[in-house]
């Protein structure tokens, strides 16, 4: 079985199959499977498949053996074909049963919402960690539909004898050749990820940070490059944005202050991908403060909002605080739906990250959430005490400074994990002490 004989056929049109059933979750109206498809009609653009006419059923009951009937099944292929499609992709998951099934009437490729998405994940990942995960969830997707699938599977060789043809020993085959690709995945993704825990134990010791969270294509890129003024890939399109990319928001703060801009959340997102999913958030594991963005200007807003508290509760992440951060108000059209939006949550932020003061307020409004999470310490070191001076103007924001005949007063603000690492406690005034310090310099 060679790498690329599961991938999708790219540049290829693709014809879009749904279905609106009251007992099918996502599709139980037409209005929800409209927002499904349009949904797909983005991803199937984002990996580079031409997206064709949509065709869907109103069902009662699902067919467990296809989903839509049979008849309905070679009246979609005829059109599809009329339209010079060859793949017909259904928004929604199909096991390798039904797979089979479909392709034995419509005699076209056939292709599921989660292939879909996880093509684009493997075309997206850029960090070796990402990548590893990734193929191990398309192999463990793959496994259980070899027997749809082995057909396009070339003949395997091995010593210059075959092995077998397309038949049970073939297949057979293939089943043994993912496992042991799937064991070797694993082990590779175990030594990656004990180096990045090393990395992760490092940032915590030395910076703050922001993770920015939502669903796919509200903006996070943008905002990042606007919040830290770098230049992080901007693209108008789903999963443009797949690993997790640290930029320094505030480096005269200290610590530094990190943001963060994660992978975007999607609803129904494939089961084999969870895993893969929370590795790539467990940046947002390790963040102070998670700014959930969201696209003010979709329709589906409130929907994007569930998935990704829901996804954030399965990361275990639901207690963090956070902020939301309504992006695009650029692109909204409708001043009342923006003042019922920020009435129903008072605490969050209508933006558009190609405003400026926008972004100023918005970036200044982290900062200070930072800031106001530090310890105030008041000290008074003697002036022979050179390295703490400097340990103190190096790693503190200093708040106030008084000299004296002995030593200098200082009022400081940091956090207290980075205060334990100062080994300054000898210097901490009391309360009582701390005021005469300050009120009284010695020294004009």
């Amino acid at each position: 079985m060679n790498q690329d004989d599961y991938k999708l056929p790219l540049g290829q049109k693709a014809s879009l199959v749904s279905i609106v059933c009251d007992k099918f979750e996502s599709h139980s109206t037409l209005l929800e499977t409209n927002n499904s498809l349009r949904e797909l009609r983005e991803l199937l653009k984002t990996l580079g498949l031409i997206p064709g006419e949509e065709y869907i059923q109103n069902r009662k009951q699902i067919d467990p053996a296809t989903m839509l009937g049979e008849g309905k099944l070679q009246e979609i292929a005829d059109a599809a074909r009329e339209e010079g499609s060859q793949v017909l992709v259904f928004d929604f998951e199909l096991t390798a049963s039904q797979t089979r099934n479909i392709k034995e009437i419509t005699k076209l490729e056939i292709v599921d919402r989660n292939t879909v998405i996880l093509e684009i994940f493997a075309h997206h990942a850029r960090t070796k960690e990402a990548k590893i995960q990734i193929e191990i969830s398309r192999l463990k997707y793959l496994l259980p539909r070899l027997t749809a699938m082995w057909s396009h599977f070339s003949k395997q060789r091995a010593s210059g004898a075959a092995l077998g043809g397309e038949g049970e020993q073939q297949l057979e085959l293939d089943r043994r050749m993912v496992r042991e690709r799937i064991e070797f995945h694993k082990k590779q993704l175990e030594e990656v990820q004990r180096s990045r825990i090393e990395q992760r134990k490092k940032r915590q010791n030395q910076a703050v940070t922001a993770a920015l969270v939502g669903y796919t294509n509200a903006g996070k890129s943008s905002l990042m490059n606007r919040l830290c003024r770098v230049n992080v890939l901007e693209e108008n399109k789903l999963f443009a944005t797949l690993d997790s990319t640290f930029r320094t928001l505030n480096p005269d703060s200290k610590p530094p202050m990190i943001m963060i801009d994660t992978v975007g959340f999607i609803s129904n997102l494939p089961n084999t991908l969870i895993e893969g999913f929370k590795t790539t958030l467990e940046s947002a594991l390790e963040a102070d403060l998670l700014v959930i963005v969201c696209d003010i200007s979709d329709p589906n807003y409130q929907k994007h909002l569930r998935v990704t508290e829901d996804i954030l509760k399965e990361l275990n992440v639901q207690e963090k605080h956070r902020i939301i951060v309504f992006n695009k108000k650029d692109l909204l059209n409708d001043p009342v739906r923006a003042r019922i939006i920020m009435r129903n949550y008072p605490d969050s932020f209508l933006v558009s990250s190609y405003n400026e003061e926008d972004m100023k307020n918005l970036r200044q409004h982290i900062i200070e959430y930072f800031l106001s999470k530090q310890d105030h310490y008041d000290l008074f070191i003697p002036y022979e005490a050179g390295e703490a001076h400097s340990r103190i103007r190096a790693n503190a924001n200093i708040l106030n400074t008084v000299s004296h005949e002995q030593g200098i007063f200082y009022r400081i603000r940091v956090p207290d994990f980075i205060f334990k690492q100062l080994g300054l406690n000898q210097y901490i005034l009391a309360p009582q002490d701390a005021e005469k310090w300050e009120q009284y310099p010695q020294i004009p």
